[in-house]
C-alpha cells in the first residue's frame, strides 16, 4: 500500500490528478487538498505518506508565487519525511529547478498533465517502496542528505577533510567524514578495512595479491593498497571465505 498527498488549488486539476493516480493501482490512496490550510492539517494527522505531489502555484492571481514550495520546506523540516518523495508540479518556466536546489526534489510534472508522465513518476515510487531492503547509508554533502545504496559502492578513500565514494557509476566526494565514522555506518559484513585510506566492498573485489598487498575491485584499474597492519586481518578473511 502507498498513501500519496496532492496539493492542487485548482478544482478540475486537482480531480484529473487524482483520477490519474488511483487508476495506476488499487493499492494507492489519494489524499487531497485545495489549500494550505488542508494540507497542513493532513500533514499533521495519523497517516503517514509516501510521496507529496505538491503544486508550485497556489495563488494564480499573484505573480511569482512560490506557496508550494513553502510547504514542500514544511515536510523537509518533519524527519518522518526528510528524505520522503517530493514531485513538484509547475506550469510556470524555471520553477522546477528552483524546486530541485532547495528541497532536493524527486522529480517535477509540467501541466497541464499528461498521464504517461504521472504513470511514470508514481510507478518509480512505488518501485523503490516495495523493492528489497537493501543497505544504504546517509551521508551529507553541501547541506544536502544522501542515500547512498551499499551495493553500489566499491570502495571509499580518504582524502583532504572527507571520504570519496566511488560508486558503480560515479565518485562522490564528502567532507567532514572519516574513514572511522564511515566504517561505523557501513555493514560489517559487506565492507572491510585494508588500509588506513581505503575501505573495500568484499563483493566487489576482483583479486587480492597478498604478496605485493594491493586489492582490484571490478569495474576500476586502480590498485587498492593492502595496508602492513591490516595483512593479517585480509589474510585471515581470504582463509574464511575459502573454507565457506
Amino acid at each position: 500500500m502507498a498513501r500519496i498527498l496532492i496539493l492542487e488549488d485548482e478544482t478540475e486539476s486537482r480531480k484529473a490528478l487524482e483520477k490519474m493516480v488511483r487508476d495506476i493501482s488499487a493499492d494507492i490512496t489519494v489524499d487531497a487538498a485545495a489549500d494550505l490550510a488542508s494540507a497542513r492539517l493532513l500533514l499533521g494527522s495519523a497517516v503517514s505518506f509516501d510521496l507529496f505531489l505538491l503544486d508550485v502555484n497556489l495563488k494564480p492571481e499573484k505573480p511569482g508565487d512560490l506557496s508550494g514550495i513553502c510547504f514542500a520546506e514544511e515536510i523537509r523540516r518533519k524527519r518522518q519525511y526528510e528524505f520522503t518523495p517530493l514531485v513538484m508540479v509547475t506550469s510556470v518556466s524555471g520553477m522546477e529547478m528552483e524546486a530541485y536546489r532547495k528541497l532536493h526534489c524527486y522529480q517535477y510534472v509540467v501541466k497541464p498533465y499528461v498521464k504517461e508522465d504521472v504513470e511514470e513518476v508514481v510507478k518509480k515510487v512505488l518501485f523503490h517502496l516495495h523493492a528489497d531492503n537493501r543497505p544504504f547509508i546517509m551521508v551529507k554533502k553541501n547541506g544536502i542528505n544522501y542515500k547512498i545504496f551499499c551495493d553500489e559502492i566499491m570502495f571509499c578513500r580518504a582524502i583532504p577533510r572527507g571520504v570519496c565514494f566511488y560508486l558503480k557509476e560515479e565518485q562522490i566526494e564528502v567532507p567532514y567524514l572519516s574513514i572511522h565514522k564511515l566504517l561505523e555506518k557501513l555493514p560489517k559484513e559487506m565492507f572491510f578495512q585494508c588500509h588506513r585510506t581505503f575501505v573495500v566492498n568484499r563483493n566487489a573485489v576482483k583479486y587480492y595479491d597478498l604478496v605485493n598487498q594491493v586489492i582490484q575491485v571490478e569495474g576500476s584499474s586502480e590498485w587498492i593498497d593492502i595496508g602492513v597492519t591490516f595483512k593479517p586481518e585480509v589474510r585471515r578473511m581470504l582463509h574464511g571465505q575459502s573454507q565457506s
